[in-house]
């Protein structure tokens, strides 16, 4: 039976009843074939929807035009106009500045990092997924999924794995702030967001004590040592930078397990093309990339007047490049609808492009590959046993449930 969807002016993208109850890839189709440049009002403004992969990248890669300092998210931190993050986080600040953080954050993603992560990931998703074998199911996202960021973590900043699980728990609370299970009692969603991101600081500040009294060679210890000719960061900064570094391809990287491995469950044909080849794990974890498209758009500002397509943007306009929709547009990508682990090429934007592809992005991959590595290496496989549960929010197209059970 075909749902009506209404006009195409009514598509609402900051309605989470849309991501949480229905499909927002229908209505991402929809906007690319009738209305590619979307004005979507809210409460506190309004915003374009730019939903076409052309313009997506387009716009990604003109930062001058398109500025991330006003905040990577409809609405800006606590609703403000302007993020509060603005030009002290990586994702929030445009060139000269982006630059200078970036090679600061850079050498946090070095080769010998990235094998630390990669060796304890490992580890913990080898864990996992054995205890789930050993249980016969059990839920994916919580028993499973949850380990690739909590390894990265612990590898990263050096902390246990009760507290990798914590700051997990903490930054999706921060991100899932207009989802009941994390409203806390407050009824505010500014306030809410508020105060998850005061507890994601609140982590760091008592870790921060720590490493300055004992510093070391984890993450903290490496933003807090300036280099040859910089400064050492303000507290700000540096705070706001590592809950950066927490929630950008840690928080991400999960959500990405889950929804691939609920694609592979859906494709029995898929899972026995992935066991007999070994070919198919990069590809795979390049596929599972595009197929999720985890963080659903980023926000920009207009820094200029601009024509995208037929439409004129004003300086000062709020712009959301979706992702998400880009990653299913009909012109870039062969069956875009079809989960493919052999997809070649696989020109994808679930990293972003141009100045703010995913510095973590390596991270990300590595996390994958232990996963699909892990699952071809096991007799059976996975199958759905129960029904999914999202995450409210149109951010982050998140799972906080996935049950699976183990058949042969």
């Amino acid at each position: 039976m075909t749902v009506d969807l209404g006009p195409v002016s009514a598509i609402d993208l900051n309605d989470t009843d849309a991501f949480v109850n229905g499909d927002p890839h229908r209505l991402w189709a929809r906007l690319r074939a009738e209305d590619p440049v979307h004005w979507n009002p809210t409460p506190y403004g309004g915003f374009w929807a730019v939903t076409t992969f052309a313009d997506v990248v387009t716009a990604l890669r003109d930062f001058e035009t398109f500025s991330s300092a006003h905040g990577t998210v409809i609405g800006g931190s606590y609703r403000n106009e302007v993020d509060t993050a603005t030009g002290q986080m990586l994702v929030t600040s445009d060139p000269p500045k982006h630059r200078q953080l970036r090679r600061r954050m850079q050498r946090v993603f070095s080769p010998s990092m990235v094998d630390r992560v990669d060796a304890e990931v490992d580890r913990r998703v080898d864990a996992a997924l054995s205890r789930v074998w050993r249980d016969g199911g059990g839920d994916f996202a919580v028993e499973v999924a949850q380990e690739l960021p909590a390894g990265a973590l612990m590898a990263q900043l050096r902390i246990g794995h009760e507290d990798a699980l914590r700051l997990v728990r903490l930054t999706r609370t921060m991100i899932g702030y207009r989802d009941a299970d994390f409203r806390r009692g407050v009824e505010e969603e500014s306030l809410r967001l508020a105060g998850a991101q005061a507890d994601v600081f609140d982590f760091f500040l008592e870790l921060i004590a720590e490493r300055r009294a004992r510093p070391g060679d984890d993450a903290l210890s490496i933003l807090m040592t300036p280099g040859p000719g910089e400064q050492a960061l303000d507290e700000d900064t540096l705070l706001f930078n590592l809950m950066n570094l927490a929630i950008g391809g840690n928080e991400t990287t999960q959500h990405s397990a889950n929804g691939g491995l609920l694609a592979l469950m859906n494709d029995v044909d898929q899972w026995e093309r992935l066991r007999s080849d070994a070919a198919l794990v990069p590809t795979g974890v390049e596929e599972f990339v595009r197929w999720t498209s985890t963080a659903s758009y980023v926000q920009r500002v207009v820094t200029r007047p601009v024509r995208v397509r037929d439409t004129e943007l004003a300086e000062g306009d709020a712009v959301t490049l979706w992702l998400a929709s880009a990653n299913r547009d009909e012109a870039q990508f062969t069956e875009p609808n079809r989960f493919d682990l052999g997809r070649s090429p696989n020109r994808h934007v679930g990293f972003a492009s141009g100045p703010h592809h995913c510095i973590g992005a390596a991270f990300g991959r590595r996390g994958l590959t232990s996963l699909l590595t892990g699952l071809r290496a096991r007799s059976g496989r996975l199958r759905p046993a129960g029904d999914p549960v999202w995450l409210r929010s149109n951010f982050m197209l998140e799972y906080k449930s996935l049950p699976v059970e183990v058949t042969v």
